[in-house]
């Protein structure tokens, strides 16, 4: 247990970035709880492993990917029949069947996002999504001459990230500040705007990096189409039952270090883009529109509806 309170100290502290690699590390982190458990039982080891699910759904609110793959190895424990060896064993192959889909996932989104795009767009992206960068290095692979314009995205600036990954990849850039990402929709005709998701929820509704509703009206008011590229996984199964996806709010300096007293400073990390300005979901399933998204997931992954635990 020792290695996942470490582990979830990284993510609440921001060491463990993106929503898979959270996922990931938080599943790996269960895995080794599992291999050192010393449960003489399937019920105590369920027990043991509700509690390392619940240090790690504390660290962070907006992580529908860690949560699902959480849900889903104590579902399977759950429906287990056997003794703590078999038990144990299914739970184990469990997460490895989990980290695998991860890894599938990810490269059946960057093929089927990648007959999207077409040589020679103009393609606009908000952020960092390594989603969106697969999708646009496959692209470039394949021969298609793209140009992409991409936001420095304050107040972390995971813009760079975005920027070095494609520059890396000979994908020409441009780089602006967030403020001017209408102006440059407008200027530089873009084509195709194309962003990542942290969350999804039963209504369509994308959550994603502040600003990005912005950049969603800015691309409907230049009737730019406008897809999501994300894995399954980032489906909020509890906004099913009316709960909302709580928006994480972080710490004040990382936009003023030393602001002046009494200053009240608010930094959401999120915002909602409503289904309306969402053309369609990519994902490791298809492309299909986001108020669809509730059936295709009851559908493809039936526990994630098995709230009782």
């Amino acid at each position: 247990m020792e290695n996942l309170i470490q582990v979830a100290k990284k993510i609440k502290d921001l060491e463990i970035q993106g929503a898979r690699n959270v996922a990931k590390a938080a599943i790996r982190s269960m895995k080794e709880v599992i291999l050192n458990s010393s449960a003489s039982d399937p019920d105590l080891l369920f027990k043991e492993l509700l509690q390392a699910k619940n240090i790690l759904f504390n660290t962070r609110p907006t992580e529908p990917a860690m949560r699902n793959g959480l849900r889903y190895v104590l579902f399977e424990i759950k429906e287990a029949k056997g003794d703590i060896e078999t038990t144990k064993e299914i739970a184990i192959k469990t997460c490895d069947k989990i980290l695998n889909y991860f890894e599938d996932a990810i490269l059946k989104i960057h093929e089927i996002g990648a007959r999207k795009i077409l040589s020679g767009m103009q393609i606009m992206t908000h952020c960092h999504s390594s989603t969106v960068t697969g999708i646009l290095r496959k692209a470039h692979e394949q021969g298609k001459e793209i140009h992409v314009i991409c936001t420095e995205t304050r107040p972390r600036y995971q813009g760079h990230r975005t920027a070095r990954e494609l520059i890396e990849a000979d994908i020409e850039v441009t780089f602006v500040v967030d403020s001017a990402m209408r102006y440059m929709m407008k200027h530089l005709e873009v084509d195709l705007a194309l962003i990542g998701a942290d969350a999804i929820t039963s209504e369509g509704t994308i959550i994603n990096k502040i600003g990005t509703r912005l950049f969603a009206l800015a691309a409907d008011e230049r009737d730019v189409p406008m897809y999501c590229a994300a894995d399954t996984f980032k489906f909020s199964p509890e906004t099913s039952l009316g709960f909302l996806e709580k928006i994480e709010k972080r710490s004040p300096e990382e936009i003023w270090k030393e602001a002046p007293s009494g200053l009240h400073i608010e930094n959401p990390a999120f915002e909602t883009v409503p289904r309306r300005y969402i053309d369609a979901l990519i994902t490791e399933v298809g492309v299909f529109p986001p108020s669809s998204i509730a059936h295709q997931l009851l559908q493809l992954h039936p526990w994630m509806f098995a709230f009782e635990e």
